[in-house]
């Protein structure tokens, strides 16, 4: 064998060797260098050691001989087939209307309440005839900016006007208690949990393969029960108190749980105290609208001799309470990926939970039973002697520890106001002061004047529409109006202000809610025409009684309610 043969024959060896790992360019450019280091002919005999075309060396020959930089792809720009969403300009918006249906597709998509996949999307589109592929899907999805997404809890729906100042007034209140060495504690009742060999949420270390066991169905045992942690975080102390029920969660339950952790902490740890700062969520069974709350709070008070002063969050805010990411946060931790076989085992759990910042918990069983549907009624609640503070009495309030509400206080040299419609609590003219009204006496008459005639019109064109025909009786002549002008001004004025309830206007004033209703809307036009603003009031009543002692306190008079 000559010698042009042999190094044919080790071309060949390494070109079968190494070839069928590169791609295309990679390959012409190995076969140009081997024919440049060959020399005169090396072009031939490259070409028939690797069994390819003279032109195919020749090309990788001159590309190595351009000295352009290395390209990084193995064709020339163009070459190759096209992307789909160039060979089908339609593909795009197609995609783009099933992902977002509801901004510029059509709500009615057959995918509108079906998971966006990729494979899903990739069906749908190849049914409307565009031919794709899932992992194409994701590409395309990707170019436009779309990615795997979760749901982000932020949405925390309509905003009270006084949200941020009550949390500002809550922070204050605080600060006062912690300084003068009062008590503060955050309350609420933690999620039920059902007792038994169920799943519980979470992850915890156990031996690959042998994962705890439980039911394949979360229904209650009826033996087992379930358990209601009510829980009681102490802001300065760090310390939590849960009192785990058996029954329901009621406002009983909740004033119970305070009154244990009292006995059982918070008489040792402030044995000086005068007073206690209680922050709650707005709902639930220590909601601020509960009558049985307060009701029991007022017993609680007298029994400990402490004035409870509430401040609740506000709606929709519970998740700011401190308890919630100082207590139970942490208590989930603990107990996580563990099924709750018993209230031994929650018990224990409570307990055990700790913190490096030093918190320490107490957990107890309260077995007792706490019936539903108690009804607290309004004689009962105005026994009580509770003092609601000028910013947001509704949230904010004080319970004293005597329940006895005591003679209520003589008119003085008041004027007389003649007042026999009035069910009870105070006359037109306490209603009309100026803390109530937001304005001077004289301005509130001035503006009744004024809207008379308006008044007095509105209600003929009502009439006339109602008879349909024109009236037969002399103006004046029938039973007089339950709400006089006057009246209908006044109720709306307070109503506007967002201070009185329209059930405690309807009581008031000795109507029906209905008319107390119809007399705002039709009396609120006649305002707005006469471009009459109220300014909203942050003081907030629930009875007759509330009204008095607000008076009482921001002028210092005394006012007799109308028997």
């Amino acid at each position: 064998m000559s010698t042009v043969d042999e190094r044919q024959a080790v071309l060949a060896a390494k070109f079968e060797a190494i070839v069928s790992h590169l791609d295309e360019r990679q390959r012409r450019l190995l076969f140009g260098a081997e024919a440049r280091s060959i020399g005169h002919g090396g072009i031939r005999m490259v070409a028939r050691a690797a069994g390819v075309r003279e032109a195919t060396v020749s090309l990788g020959v001159s590309e190595l001989d351009s000295g352009r930089a290395p390209l990084g792809r193995v064709r020339r720009p163009g070459g190759g087939r096209r992307r789909v969403v160039d060979v089908d300009p339609g593909l795009r918006a197609a995609l783009l209307a099933l992902v977002e249906p509801d901004m510029r597709g059509d709500p009615m998509s057959p995918l509108r309440w079906t998971t966006k996949s990729t494979r899903n999307l990739a069906s749908e589109l190849t049914r409307q005839g565009h031919r794709v592929s899932a992992d194409t899907v994701g590409d395309v999805l990707r170019s436009e900016g779309f990615s795997l997404q979760g749901n982000a809890k932020t949405l925390e729906g309509r905003q009270h006007p006084d949200r941020d100042a009550q949390f500002r007034y809550i922070n204050e209140q605080a600060r006062v208690f912690r300084d003068a060495g009062d008590p503060v504690i955050s309350v609420d009742c933690k999620k039920k949990e059902i007792i038994g060999q169920f799943k519980n949420a979470g992850r915890t270390w156990s031996p690959k393969g042998d994962p705890v066991k439980v039911g394949t169905h979360d229904f209650p045992d009826k033996d087992l029960g379930k358990a209601v942690p009510y829980g009681i975080y102490d802001l300065a102390a760090n310390t939590g108190w849960v009192n785990v029920g058996t029954d329901h969660d009621t406002a009983g339950f909740a004033v119970e749980s305070i009154r244990r952790w009292w006995t059982g902490a918070g008489q040792a740890g402030y044995p000086q105290a005068q007073r206690l700062l209680i922050t709650a969520d707005a709902g639930g069974s220590n909601s601020y609208r509960t009558r049985a709350w307060k009701a029991e709070l007022a017993a609680l008070a007298t029994e400990i001799g402490l004035a409870i002063t509430v401040c609740h969050l506000p709606p929709g805010t519970s998740k700011w309470n401190k308890i919630e990411h100082r207590l139970f946060c942490h208590i989930t931790m603990n107990w996580r990926g563990q099924p709750l076989t018993s209230h031994e085992v929650i018990l224990e759990s409570i307990a055990a939970t700790t913190t490096g910042t030093g918190l320490r918990v107490h957990a107890e069983l309260d077995t007792r039973s706490y019936p539903i549907g108690i009804e607290v009624s309004e004689e009962t609640m105005a026994t009580l002697d509770i003092t609601r503070h000028d910013f947001h009495g509704d949230w904010n309030y004080t319970l004293n520890p005597s329940t006895a509400s005591g003679p209520r206080p003589d008119r003085g040299d008041m004027p007389s106001q003649p007042a026999p419609r009035y069910l009870t609590g105070p006359d037109r003219h306490t209603l009309s002061h100026p803390a109530l009204t937001g304005m001077p006496r004289q301005q509130l008459e001035d503006l009744t004047t004024e809207l008379a005639a308006a008044q007095t019109a509105q209600r003929e064109q009502q009439r006339h529409i109602r008879r349909g025909s024109e009236r037969r009786r002399a103006p004046g002549a029938g039973p007089p109006p339950k709400l006089t002008p006057a009246d209908r001004v006044l109720a709306t004025v307070l109503y506007l202000r967002r201070s009185f309830p329209q059930p405690l206007l309807a009581q008031l004033f000795g109507v029906h809610r209905s008319q107390i209703t119809r007399a705002i809307a039709e009396t609120q036009k006649l305002l707005d025409h006469h471009d009459h603003t109220a300014i909203a009031s942050t003081a907030r009543f629930h009875t007759p009684t509330d009204i008095v002692s607000f008076i009482a306190n921001a002028e210092a008079i005394k006012i007799k309610p109308a028997s």
